[in-house]
């Protein structure tokens, strides 16, 4: 298990391979083998059989693949790309910061 703090929702940035420099949303994260989906990133052709059943016409579809964790960097709305802090409150809970500015990159639920 790959500890990581990136999660799903996040605006990341490829840092390396065919991808690299393009910016994306978190659509998972694998934390048993350290990998991430990123929405429009790591783009894979597969061939795919009719099934009349479902609904699936066939053909060559394209997805996102999964790709290696330590390949992305947060994007801080502020700074760009950034390396991610964790700040302790005193009540004990954790809030995920930018290290470059500070920032609290928390989004907010509800």
């Amino acid at each position: 298990m790959v500890r990581s703090r990136i999660v799903k929702e996040d605006k990341v940035q490829v840092l390396t391979g065919r991808d690299k420099g393009k910016q994306g949303r978190v659509l998972a994260v694998d934390r048993q083998r350290g990998r991430v989906l990123v929405e429009h990133v790591m783009m894979v052709k597969k061939h795919v059989r009719p099934n009349p059943q479902k609904q699936i016409k066939g053909g060559i579809a394209e997805s996102e693949a999964y790709f290696a964790v330590s390949n992305v960097k947060v994007v801080c709305g502020t700074c760009g790309p950034v390396r991610i802090g964790v700040d302790v409150a005193e009540d004990g809970t954790r809030t995920r910061v930018c290290r470059r500015c500070g920032a609290t990159l928390e989004k907010k639920r509800g």
